[in-house]
């Protein structure tokens, strides 16, 4: 993803493809997390159930920000560069907070095997979701307002 920012920042790319690849992967990894790992968490005692409601509140706000990204009218104007730092800083933070709270709660407390499964569910779903379009911008708008 820090390479899509990247990408997302230069004039010498095609920034616009960069913001779909990236909003492919960024709906597909929400979806696919809530729907197949949060879930599976929540059942382990020592895994903090609030860590696990944050992870998707981070989710919303990640969310958010792709979508207005995603309908900002001009790439590279300036309302783009600041739509695109509010989404940098939103799945920065979300990631850095998640491999430090929940990613650490299960390497923890829950069997490698269980992980594995859960990693597999996670990988199954997520291809599921990039093979949909998930990234599309009226879908993208769906799970924004769901």
């Amino acid at each position: 993803m820090e390479d899509l920012f990247r990408q997302m920042r230069s004039v010498e790319a095609d920034r616009a493809a960069a913001l779909r690849e990236f909003s492919d992967l960024l709906i597909a990894h929400a979806l696919a997390e809530e729907a197949k790992v949060y879930p599976a968490l929540r059942r382990y005692k020592k895994i903090d159930d609030e860590e696990v409601e944050h992870g998707e509140e981070e989710h919303e706000e990640g969310n958010k920000a792709l979508l207005e990204l995603l309908e900002v009218d001009e790439v590279g104007s300036g309302e783009w560069d600041e739509k695109l730092e509010d989404l940098v800083q939103a799945v920065t933070h979300h990631a850095d907070e998640e491999e430090r709270t929940i990613l650490n709660g299960a390497r923890e407390n829950v069997a490698m095997d269980r992980r594995e499964e859960l990693g597999e569910a996670f990988a199954e779903e997520r291809a599921r979701q990039l093979k949909a379009g998930c990234g599309d911008v009226d879908n993208v708008r769906r799970v924004v307002t769901s």
